[in-house]
């Protein structure tokens, strides 16, 4: 039996009818950049997660800088992010040329660490990126508490203002992974001051190519959303800010409306595959499971399981053996991450080294990801949890 990690086909199979025709739409009508059919995803995205604003951008990359940007973050201003999730979370500080600041993350959530980011604050921090990793929301009462508990008052949402010195921290959500979730009832996108999305085709909700969005309920912040994904400017050749070419091309947003329609089931299906997951591995002593919050709707991008190690110091070979044993048995998998953000080659500069966040590193070495996608059949569900019981019985 064959088990892609993610199956595109299939999910294009069943909506092949719906979308040929906005398509065609979009090359009927040339309306290549923006455009009726962006808006019109841009309203039902927005009315979705509960916010106000949403403007669809060319990636999520793109939305993770334009959030910043539009925040006033520069040169010598530092930006707090999750040592653990991909590395477009970090370069929304690097291209506003800040410096980022990793964090370890929470050894069950796997999100940032709520309690360890008062102490990676100093005067030079301007904002907080809680990411939403795997399909989990952050814990963001927690957040806010440890900020209050720090001297910050949270002067409007997301916006905190240190009670002594006038400091302002700016907290922001990068919801690339995240698509419907839900943090104690409510929505992800709209609990911060900001939000960043991704529609990068593997995503829960993905365009057919790059895209990505910018979410808020500030007036201000929107319209400077608006502006700098278009050249700075309100009205054509009329540019009042500095701005960039971020804008969403027709086809995706037309793409992405059709299949917005689907994402409340397409949930559903991969929150039904996780239970299948969790019923199957349960008794595997030699992974962990992810958990899912108490405060959490996970959606469940990915499904990582941990491979516990044998004591190598170096790699988890157990991992990479298990990996390998699925991957001769047809069964696709992934790794994410394997090189944590603080020990990616780029940052050598920034003098973090081995050992600075042992979460994170940890997830480096025993996380495997499993195939997660909502058409995957119970047959091949079991087959997965079939032939990880096999190898551990073997090894």
């Amino acid at each position: 039996m064959q088990v892609p990690f993610l199956d595109l086909k299939a999910q294009y199979r069943a909506i092949k009818e719906e979308i040929l025709p906005e398509i065609n739409d979009v090359l009927d009508n040339s309306a290549y950049i923006l455009g009726k059919k962006v808006q019109s995803f841009e309203e039902a995205f927005a009315k979705a997660h509960n916010s106000k604003y949403c403007y669809g951008v060319g990636t999520g990359t793109a939305g993770n800088h334009i959030v910043l940007w539009a925040l006033g973050i520069g040169q010598g201003d530092e930006v707090i992010v999750p040592a653990n999730t991909f590395i477009a979370t970090a370069w929304g500080a690097t291209l506003c040329g800040a410096t980022p600041v990793f964090v370890d993350c929470h050894p069950e959530s796997y999100n940032i660490d709520p309690q360890k980011i008062v102490a990676a604050i100093t005067p030079k921090t301007k904002a907080i990126v809680a990411v939403n990793l795997y399909g989990q929301p952050a814990d963001f009462d927690e957040i806010i508490n440890q900020l209050e508990n720090a001297n910050f008052e949270q002067k409007e949402k997301g916006e905190f203002i240190n009670k002594n010195t006038g400091q302002i921290i700016y907290l922001v959500e990068d919801c690339a992974q995240s698509h419907l979730s839900e943090y104690k009832g409510k929505r992800v996108g709209s609990l911060t001051k900001a939000s960043s999305w991704s529609f990068y085709p593997g995503k829960n909700l993905g365009a057919y190519g790059e895209g990505g969005a910018v979410m808020t309920d500030d007036d201000e912040l929107a319209k400077k959303f608006k502006m700098i994904r278009d050249h700075g400017a309100e009205q054509k050749y009329v540019h009042q800010i500095y701005g960039h070419n971020y804008r969403m091309e027709g086809i995706q947003g037309a793409v992405l409306g059709v299949k917005l329609r689907h994402l409340e089931k397409w949930t559903e299906g991969r929150r039904r595959v996780a239970k299948k997951y969790y019923e199957l591995l349960k008794d595997v002593e030699e992974i962990i499971l992810p958990k899912e919050m108490e405060y959490s709707k996970h959606v469940y991008h990915l499904f990582v399981v941990q491979v516990k190690s044998n004591g190598e110091s170096k790699r988890n070979q157990k991992r990479d053996d298990l990996q390998k044993f699925l991957t001769e048995n047809g069964i696709s998998t992934g790794l994410h991450y394997p090189i944590p953000l603080h020990l990616q080659p780029c940052f050598e500069h920034l003098g973090y080294k081995k050992g600075d966040f042992p979460i994170s590193e940890q997830l480096a070495e025993q996380g495997l990801s499993l195939p997660m996608y909502a058409e995957l059949t119970d047959d091949q569900i079991e087959f997965v949890a079939d032939k990880i019981k096999e190898f551990f019985s073997r090894n």
